[in-house]
């Protein structure tokens, strides 16, 4: 397993063939790619059991198949705006350290493999901005995309809260 280091301290690893396999989904008007492997499933998003005094981001929990799964609303994470649920919008349901966690996005687009030479860097923004879970830029043709470090986005603070939630 090859690594591409990005930023001091952060890598994001590529197999051994040198080949990413991105899960792509949309926010608002920009494009986002996270690692195949952390996807569990994709669902529509249905109602949620809200949970009292849960941060905004925080929709609820569901029931998957037995197992309460913490749902976060990532337009509220972000602060992209009043969300909206539609036909399109979907529930990324991750397996993050042994965790299911569910993502509502605006929509799915598909499943892409990146070459090493098609993921650049990601932009030092300094303090104006807090880009941690970016782990680098992916480009397609005209496409870019913003690779999340969807581990590091899930931090193990938050995970912490989603953990007590779901019990």
């Amino acid at each position: 397993m090859a690594e591409v280091l990005h930023r001091p301290n952060q890598a994001i690893a590529i197999p051994a063939d040198g080949r990413l396999e991105v899960v792509t989904f949309t926010l608002g008007q920009e494009e986002y790619g996270i690692d195949i492997q952390r996807v569990q499933e994709l669902r529509g998003y249905d109602t949620v059991t809200c949970i009292a005094n849960a941060p905004a981001h925080i929709k609820g929990v569901v029931n998957l198949r037995g197992i309460i799964v913490p749902i976060i609303d990532m337009r509220i994470k972000f602060n992209l705006g009043e969300p909206r649920y539609d036909e399109f919008t979907v529930v990324i349901v991750l397996n993050i350290g042994g965790r299911v966690v569910g993502m509502v996005v605006d929509s799915v687009s598909d499943v892409i493999t990146l070459g090493a030479e098609q993921i650049k860097p990601a932009p030092e923004m300094g303090s104006a901005l807090d880009t941690d879970y970016i782990i680098g830029l992916g480009t397609l043709d005209t496409r870019m995309l913003i690779l999340v470090d969807i581990d590091r986005l899930m931090s193990s603070e938050e995970l912490g809260l989603i953990e007590q939630l779901a019990t």
